[in-house]
């Protein structure tokens, strides 16, 4: 049931994956994820812009990540992350979390990570399914672009609490305007 299951979304995906061969077709996988990533990077760039710089060091527990540290981490793997899609070397992803700490730069440490990941989100689902090559074997570059998805997902999940610990509304509970 579950291969029949898999070959049915496989054959009804195949015309979106031809017809975005030279761009990404509405409905296309690369589309889909685009979608999905731009409105997990919404969420983390108005967490990261509304929380006051006094919450950046709090941590919930003493062995877990202050916010600020979070919000480090999420720009360098994001950047990690879409410079291994766009096949680029990639910087080391704690590179922003051992360097950067005030607000201020670690919010432009983010929309600079999410900026660059918004090149490799444009891409088209020809250029998608493109191996990674190296130590990746045969992933694709889409692969790496679901990751980071799941990954700035994962940690938005830290985000809202720790915002809720801290009696804030994270930008996911908040009206749509």
């Amino acid at each position: 049931m579950l291969r029949r299951s898999i070959l049915v979304i496989v054959l009804a995906a195949a015309p979106a994956f031809a017809q975005s061969a030279t761009r990404s077709a509405p409905g296309s996988a690369t589309s889909e994820i685009r979608k999905a990533w731009e409105t997990a990077r919404g969420y983390l760039m108005d967490a990261a812009t509304e929380v006051p710089e006094s919450t950046y060091a709090f941590r919930p527990t003493p062995d877990v990540r202050t916010f600020g540290e979070l919000i480090a981490h999420l720009a360098g793997a994001q950047d990690s992350f879409c410079a291994a899609a766009l096949g680029e070397p990639a910087s080391r992803e704690d590179a922003v979390e051992k360097t950067t700490t005030t607000k201020a730069a670690l919010v432009d440490a983010l929309k600079k990570s999410s900026d660059h990941c918004a090149r490799a989100y444009a891409m088209n689902d020809q250029e998608a399914a493109k191996p990674l090559g190296g130590s990746n074997g045969n992933e694709s570059r889409l692969s790496m672009l679901v990751m980071n998805l799941t990954h700035d997902n994962e940690h938005y999940g830290n985000i809202v609490t720790y915002m809720r610990m801290n009696h804030m509304i994270p930008p996911s509970s908040k009206p749509r305007k």
